[in-house]
């Protein structure tokens, strides 16, 4: 559940001065709710606190040490709301809930909808999340049971059980009766879902079409009946992209048996795309989860395994340039130019890499095109190798005075830019097939080959030509 934004025009002269121009809090305002924190005075961090937003109060506790998080969390009191909880950091989250008793964390999740109330549940270790479960609603805590009983990162975890749902039989009237009388009913939801006696959906209707018939009119004939339905096991990225394929504000989630059991809106789509997106752009450059908040030790294991890898990478291409010692050591301008051709040729692969991970992950890029696409990119590669080889012959032909040196470099650059952009677009598509991920090691494969094949064609061109050997 996600607040409403705070309207500036209506925040008063305290509020305003905890906020840069960014809309960001001051660093002034940070350190005097640390220092009272610091001090044990409760009393001025609820005073100072209280005027901000959700979302500020959530970046606040964000910008807090993590040895002071909990501290901060206990001493706002009821501050400390289920909105807040729901903005605020994975990371970040785990500090709070640690510092929290089971009793007010089960309060604070029992406040949210369902979907957030799992995401907060759901990281917790085993433990912790039996003695919250034991402390919530027996009708809350079966529902919560139900959802983190399917699989992590699937429509079931994301999915409201919240949503309204009627029968085909009901008049336009009837229904705006049914929603009016009943106050138990969700507040917000932007269609009513249809369904026959085995509460199948069958259909559904928006809002504004309810509003603008006559009361007199069966549901039946102003609902749509064709609708776009989400398994309730299907991958959260797959669920995005049918909504973004289908522009859809909310779809129904059914469960194996083609029942309604739940709906997934919009806004819970937003989320799944930014984290969908931050994690191939982190996995491409093995940064880990990528978290300013993230542990060290777990930021530490995430990276040093990829440098290693780029380590063995690095001494294979060193291993290829041994082998051209001799030719090296007769013209040392090989030895000056050979790094701009493994450069250019990595920074080739990159930008093919990134291009092709991004259709993998959106569907563009699919079995039927694939080998259209290797076609094209493998264009694209000798249209930018074309282009830079001439660029760096003529510089390498002025600056050395050597027309045939500058003939190996451009031939060189040339075949490694081509052969950067096989790779980059044919690495990714093989991982995929093999049904490997393939934003997490493409990048390593790439690099070496950009690498140790731009040495070798270019070492390997200059002796073969008679320059050097």
């Amino acid at each position: 559940m996600t607040s409403e934004p705070a309207d500036p025009e209506i925040l008063d002269n305290d509020v305003m001065e905890t906020l840069d121009e960014d809309n960001n809090l001051t660093r002034d305002f940070v350190d005097r709710v640390l220092d009272a924190v610091e001090s044990g005075d409760h009393d001025e961090v609820r005073r100072l606190v209280e005027p901000l937003h959700e979302a500020d109060i959530a970046d606040l506790l964000e910008q807090t040490p993590s040895d002071q998080r909990g501290v901060l969390a206990v001493a706002m009191g009821d501050l400390m709301s289920a909105d807040v909880l729901a903005e605020v950091n994975d990371y970040v989250r785990e500090d709070i809930i640690d510092a929290l008793q089971p009793a007010q964390v089960a309060d604070l999740a029992g406040q949210l909808d369902t979907d957030d109330a799992v995401a907060i549940i759901e990281d917790m270790e085993i433990e912790d999340q039996q003695a919250v479960l034991a402390e919530l609603d027996p009708e809350d805590r079966a529902v919560i049971e139900d959802a983190l009983s399917y699989p992590e990162e699937s429509a079931g975890r994301i999915m409201q059980r919240e949503l309204v749902a009627v029968p085909e039989h009901m008049t336009v009237g009837q229904l705006i009766d049914y929603l009016r009388d009943h106050q138990d009913l969700t507040t917000e939801f932007w269609e009513v879902f249809v369904v026959d006696p085995q509460h199948k959906p069958v259909g559904t209707c928006k809002l504004s079409w309810i509003m603008r018939s006559q009361r007199k009119v069966p549901v039946s004939e102003v609902m749509k009946r064709e609708q776009t339905l989400i398994p309730v096991d299907m991958d959260q990225e797959e669920v995005a992209l049918r909504f973004q394929k289908y522009a859809l504000i909310s779809a129904a989630v059914v469960d194996q048996s083609g029942r309604l059991v739940g709906v997934i809106t919009a806004d819970d789509i937003v989320h799944i795309i930014q984290e969908e997106a931050d994690e191939d752009i982190l996995r491409l450059s093995g940064a880990g989860e990528g978290d300013i908040n993230e542990p060290i030790a777990d930021s530490y294991k995430a990276r040093v395994r990829w440098l290693i890898a780029n380590l063995g990478t690095a001494m294979v291409a060193s291993f290829i340039i041994a082998q051209f010692g001799a030719a090296i050591e007769t013209m040392v301008a090989l030895a000056v130019l050979m790094p701009i051709v493994a450069s250019i040729g990595g920074n080739a692969g990159t930008q093919t890499l990134a291009v092709t991970v991004r259709a993998l992950a959106t569907n563009q890029l699919t079995q039927s095109n694939t080998v259209r696409s290797i076609w094209r990119e493998i264009r694209v590669a000798l249209l930018i190798g074309a282009t830079i080889a001439v660029i760096a012959g003529l510089g390498a032909g002025f600056i050395f005075s050597n027309w045939l040196l500058a003939g190996v470099i451009a031939a060189a650059i040339l075949c490694n830019i081509a052969l950067a952009g096989l790779s980059g677009v044919a690495i990714p598509v093989l991982l995929d097939r093999l049904d490997q991920d393939p934003a997490v090691s493409s990048s390593i494969f790439v690099t070496m080959i950009t690498d140790s094949m731009g040495f070798l064609i270019f070492l390997g061109l200059a002796v073969f030509s008679g320059l050097a050997g």
